[in-house]
């Protein structure tokens, strides 16, 4: 299974910005998918994740309300909708995948339980 992530890229603080994340090897509704973000210095940090339907999110506190995770399995994408960007958002997102069910249980938010991950795409917030 492939991730490549895209759509990074430089905005000023209170813009918008939807990264993506495309899956190739295998169809993407098998997983249940979430972006982890890491800004510099500091470790990689839990975003949001959506169930293979769409139909459950989970969001990071820090996000709530500006950040929408949304997929199509037809289109074998994830997206993260970025809205009213702050210069802490700057960081390199990164999506990955897990083969297990999303529940508010589960250990979503621990980047280690993830199976695949993509290489990440740079998002820049200039204040």
């Amino acid at each position: 299974v492939q991730l490549q992530a895209s759509g990074g890229g430089l905005v000023q603080a209170g813009g918008s910005l939807r990264v993506s994340c495309t899956v190739s090897g295998r169809t993407l509704s098998m997983y249940y998918m979430g972006w982890f973000r890491q800004a510099p210095g500091k470790d990689r940090d839990f975003v949001a994740v959506i169930s293979q339907s769409g139909g459950t999110t989970y969001y990071a506190d820090s996000v709530k309300g500006r950040f929408t995770i949304s997929r199509d399995n037809a289109e074998n994408t994830v997206y993260l909708q970025m809205n009213s960007l702050k210069p802490e958002d700057t960081a390199v997102y990164y999506c990955a995948a897990n083969l297990g069910r999303l529940s508010g249980g589960s250990a979503y938010y621990k980047e280690e339980i993830y199976d695949y991950w993509g290489q990440g795409t740079l998002v820049t917030v200039s204040s």
